[in-house]
């Protein structure tokens, strides 16, 4: 039960720090977190066949929002302009 508290508080904090962060590139960093603590916690929450694919659907597509991400932020990086 522990671990099911621990991932929503992080998905909770990391959504606020989405909504009142300032700084874009913090901003998605926290929006990385908050995808993969979410995932975790519909996982643990809620022990059914169906919930893991939708886990595992929700997963997949937090770690191409965090290849966009990081894409982004290198692109911004080491932009020739």
């Amino acid at each position: 039960m522990i671990v099911e508290i621990i991932c929503t508080v992080i998905a909770v904090f990391s959504a606020l720090r989405v909504v009142f962060e300032r700084n874009t590139l913090k901003k998605l960093m926290y929006l990385n977190v908050m995808s993969f603590a979410a995932t975790g916690a519909i996982v643990l929450l809620l022990p059914h066949p169906i919930t893991v694919a939708a886990a595992a659907a929700y997963f997949v597509g937090a770690t191409l929002e965090s290849n966009a991400i990081a894409s982004v932020i290198y692109k911004r990086g080491n932009s020739d302009d």
